[in-house]
């Protein structure tokens, strides 16, 4: 199974619409996936589920992430990182079940120009700590909220080939 995480409990966000798109892209190439939005975090995740302690509400969740073999994580911007709620999560779940040995791709996520390269590099370590495979080709989309045609589909050419290359080696990872 592939989850789709959009790294952010923002609501409404640009990685949701990310993680949408990509979805689309592999249901397009007959890949199954789910996208998990950290939207659907129990309210009170990081004192019901952290340090051991498992709450009826996350149960599903934790669930999911064991059953998935690949992930595909979208990462905003956040202060020069990755969101807090994304390394909650990851802290969160249960060790090594969770991660250990399975593949990640990596779609960084910014508002400005560099499309969130130090977020994804810093959770490229996480990654490399808990023993995720990472897919090579790591994309950084730039000025998000321009890529986006009406449908939310991206539309750029540039976009479009770095995309789909790596939906392409990700299928095949």
């Amino acid at each position: 199974m592939i989850t789709i995480i959009a790294g952010t409990n923002r609501p409404n966000s640009n990685s949701l619409k990310v993680a949408r798109y990509y979805q689309k892209k592999l249901e397009e190439k007959q890949i199954g996936s789910e996208i998990l939005s950290l939207e659907q975090l129990p309210h009170d995740f990081l004192f019901s589920d952290l340090y051991g302690k498992r709450s009826e509400a996350f149960l599903p969740i934790q669930e999911r992430i064991t059953a998935t073999e690949k992930f595909l994580f979208i990462i905003p911007e956040y202060n020069g990182s990755f969101p807090g709620v994304l390394k909650a999560l990851i802290d969160g779940c249960s060790f090594p079940d969770s991660f250990f040995g399975k593949k990640a791709a990596l779609v960084g996520i910014s508002s400005g120009k560099y499309g969130n390269i130090r977020g994804v590099d810093h959770f490229t370590g996480v990654c490399h700590y808990l023993q995720l495979h990472v897919l090579p080709l790591k994309l950084h989309i730039s000025y998000i909220s321009k890529e986006f045609n009406e449908n939310y589909d991206f539309y750029l050419e540039d976009t479009l080939k770095f995309t789909n290359q790596q939906i392409e080696e990700f299928i095949r990872f």
